[in-house]
């Protein structure tokens, strides 16, 4: 058959001539999809294997390339239809339109792809350690989808977005309800990160919600947060501004986490030191310099007194609390993981049902927990081990094995 018998066959029959004008189009199409997919995917992914940049390697594993390949076919599509001969104008304004829509479909999801490789570049820098993007990030790519969402109804119906907008402020009392929660989010993401109330690594405590660990991600929606017991309590954002939660930085920022505990002492066991006791107590090395210089100051003060210093209550004498007092002290600034420049001190608290309480106030120069608690449990368990030295005991409740032994000897 020759070619004017084609031509002629062609003529004749336009539905034919139809159906090849569409299959030139879609062919070139699929044509041109497969270039863009050797040429801007293969190629790019060779070239980015072979550079340090980490901005490529994020565009890559967030398929933007990919989702940027798909835009040319229907590109193809949308200018070439209008070539396409016997199409009626109505087909070629739907499939027209049909393309455009999806051209900004893909658009859309490279751009997204896009933010994506972003967050991913920054949660790589230092920055990412003290303040999170991601809830800007997720806040920009809902701006994306409703832009793009009302851009492809438009072009489907063939309307002006505008009309749609002016169709959506109608609507807008709606809106603001479906999206209070974004709203609210958005509003306290930004005021957590404008303030620096809340970074991701920071130990928070939020009892409300059950939350006691380090935040490990903070989006526009939830705060996330890892227990100690390595359970998860996700937190929405705006709980965060409006209740309280407790931030353990000042703390880890400041080099010393606080110790503040009591012993309890016993009140029967509280009285006056005598000579021997004096002599004794003078031999530790910690509180040797203290009983020097107190026995001084009270015989000073004692022979002021002259005449009344013959009865004892008007005499000024050490007592075994007080000793214990200055010696605890002194170990405590004698103690290697004891930070030297924060508040040290050992009180006496207001007596109650349970002895007389010591408080011991200090700073421990780490943050880490694990060495916090051994060096608290070492100073505590001196001084509990010391106190009978001072003629002190601790108060205790009565236990079973207690009401025994008194059982006993009172049958004795």
């Amino acid at each position: 058959m020759t070619w004017e018998a084609i031509s002629a066959w062609f003529d004749g029959a336009p539905w034919a001539r139809l159906a090849g004008a569409l299959a030139i189009l879609v062919l070139t199409a699929l044509l041109v999809q497969t270039i863009a997919q050797f040429l801007i995917v293969r190629v790019v992914r060779i070239v980015v294997q072979r550079t340090a940049n980490r901005w490529d390697d994020a565009l890559l594993a967030h398929r933007v390339f990919h989702r940027a390949a798909h835009v040319l076919p229907y590109l193809v599509i949308q200018f070439g239809i209008g070539l396409v001969p016997d199409l009626p104008p109505k087909a070629v304004l739907v499939i027209g339109n049909v393309a455009l829509a999806t051209t900004l479909l893909y658009a859309t999801l490279a751009l997204v792809g896009i933010l994506d490789a972003a967050q991913t570049v920054y949660a790589q820098s230092e920055h990412a350690r003290t303040r999170s993007i991601k809830g800007y990030v997720q806040l920009g790519k809902i701006a994306l989808y409703v832009v793009a969402a009302i851009a492809i109804v438009a072009t489907i119906i063939d309307r002006s977005p505008w009309l749609l907008l002016s169709g959506l402020g109608a609507m807008s009392a709606v809106l603001l309800l479906v999206f209070k929660d974004t709203i609210m989010s958005f509003v306290a993401s930004v005021q957590l990160t404008s303030n620096d109330m809340l970074r991701v690594g920071d130990w928070i405590e939020m009892p409300q919600v059950g939350a006691d660990g380090d935040v490990v991600d903070i989006a526009l929606h939830t705060v996330k947060v890892q227990n100690w017991d390595k359970t998860i309590t996700t937190i929405p954002t705006w709980r965060m501004i409006s209740e309280s939660f407790r931030n353990w930085r000042g703390m880890q920022q400041s080099g010393g986490r606080r110790i503040k505990r009591t012993l309890c002492i016993d009140a029967g066991s509280i009285g006056f030191l005598d000579e021997h006791e004096i002599a004794r107590l003078s031999k530790l090395h910690l509180l040797a310099p203290y009983l020097s210089e107190k026995q001084r100051a009270i015989a000073e003060a004692n022979a002021a007194l002259g005449v009344a210093a013959g009865v004892p209550g008007n005499t000024r004498r050490l007592t075994n609390i007080g000793t214990f007092r200055a010696y605890a002290l002194a170990y405590l600034k004698a103690h290697p993981s004891i930070h030297e420049g924060m508040t040290c001190m050992v009180r006496s608290l207001a007596p109650s049902a349970t002895g007389i309480p010591v408080e011991l106030y200090c700073f421990t120069n780490t943050t880490v927990w694990a060495e916090y608690e051994r060096v608290q449990g070492d100073v505590f368990d001196h001084l509990l081990a010391i106190l009978p030295e001072f003629g002190l005991r601790l108060y205790q409740n009565p236990a079973g094995a207690d009401l025994v032994r008194w059982q006993a000897q009172r049958a004795a």
